[in-house]
């Protein structure tokens, strides 16, 4: 048994952990024991942040104080802003400058010197690395397009202080609250490959801007973070070419093409973040006067699980919710980022509280026996 090949290591147990559960079979999520339905609809991004990295919800003092902490750490150094604005006029993709970026925080953060399993010098990096992250995405998203960087606000929730970086205007409070829920919805999900990448990077005591900089880059690849994205521009394609969305989706898949956003390595039914999204998805077409996204989203769906028995993951609405709230196609893998980074921290402090330097064998399927031949007699 010890010997058994898992390639990907599904289905292997590498840690046990207080922070999020997943039943597969069920469709349930829960964030230290409280179900993913309650937190999205009863408690902010600051609340599930609190949550995760201190194992319990805070009371109303608390949150104020952990949310006003967090806030006065929005800004970047100026040397940051230089790095964020000479990536944007480079071209560079969005979570390779995020990932960059991201690094780079390192060397301005006072408590850079502390040991890297310095429980409470983590506590406070992970609040500035947060903190920071939505004011590096939406500085890059602007600069691009020739726009100045929008200076953040600390009277603003996390949520709502991100959209106005980004649309350099203050969200109303349905943007705000449906954008807040996005952000809870994303913020953990068990050992998925971002957060062991944090994991097995922290297990070598490396320190937590180390952790989060190898998270993102691997939440960077299509097979994860980035399939929000190509499940948008699935959708738009659709529409560009005036078909019927069912027909051109039984195309793709007759064509041997993967439809984005269905499918999960966890999950055997609808995830339950896919349902909160739907609604939210169909919420702002309403609102909008035009719900032609969700309703090409429902009709796949409905032809996906008749045809192939696939349910929705948390990509296929995440896609349309964002695409009606302005948000660039490109800049959902970083807004990902934006929200997982509580997770990946949380998931850190674990690892941190227990390490245990994570290095799994490999089988030797190469030749044997080969007989070494001196360079002069090649």
């Amino acid at each position: 048994m010890a010997d058994e090949l898992k390639k990907g290591l599904e289905g292997v147990l590498v840690a046990e952990s207080e922070l999020s559960y997943i039943d597969g079979d069920a469709g349930k999520l829960v964030y230290r024991g409280y179900t993913i339905e309650d937190l999205a609809r009863g408690a902010s991004y600051e609340e599930v942040l609190y949550l995760l990295w201190h194992g319990r919800l805070p009371d109303r003092e608390e949150l104020a104080a952990f949310r006003d902490d967090m806030a006065g750490h929005r800004e970047l150094h100026d040397d940051v802003s230089a790095l964020v604005a000479d990536l944007a006029a480079a071209d560079e993709d969005p979570m390779a400058a995020v990932r960059t970026a991201v690094s780079e925080l390192s060397a301005f953060d006072g408590d850079g010197d502390a040991d890297p399993t310095d429980r409470e010098a983590n506590l406070r990096k992970g609040k500035r690395i947060t903190a920071k992250v939505p004011t590096i995405v939406a500085a890059f998203a602007r600069l691009r397009e020739g726009d100045d960087p929008v200076e953040p606000r600390e009277d603003l929730d996390h949520a709502a202080n991100f959209l106005y970086m980004l649309n350099g205007e203050e969200p109303d409070d349905v943007l705000a609250d449906v954008f807040d829920q996005a952000l809870v919805l994303h913020a953990d999900h068990g050992l998925n490959a971002s957060t062991f990448s944090a994991m097995v990077t922290a297990s070598t005591l490396a320190d937590l801007h180390a952790a989060v900089t190898s998270a993102v880059g691997t939440l960077s690849g299509s097979l994860h973070g980035g399939a929000n994205a190509n499940v948008m521009r699935m959708l738009q394609e659709i529409d560009d070419s005036d078909r019927d969305p069912v027909e051109w989706v039984r195309h793709a898949l007759d064509e041997g093409e993967r439809v984005a956003g269905f499918g999960h390595r966890v999950y055997n039914v609808k995830d339950p973040r896919a349902k909160i999204l739907g609604e939210q998805s169909e919420d702002l077409g309403e609102a909008a006067g035009d719900t032609k996204w969700y309703e090409m989203s429902v009709a796949i769906e409905e032809f996906m699980a008749d045809e192939k028995g696939l349910a929705p993951n948390v990509d296929f609405y995440s896609a349309s919710t964002y695409y009606q709230m302005g948000i660039p196609v490109d800049v959902y893998t970083p807004i990902f980022a934006m929200s997982r980074v509580g997770g990946w921290i949380a998931h850190v402090l674990e690892q941190y509280g227990d390490n245990r330097l994570i290095r799994p064998r490999a089988r030797y399927v190469g030749e044997e026996d080969r007989e070494f031949v001196p360079l002069d007699e090649r």
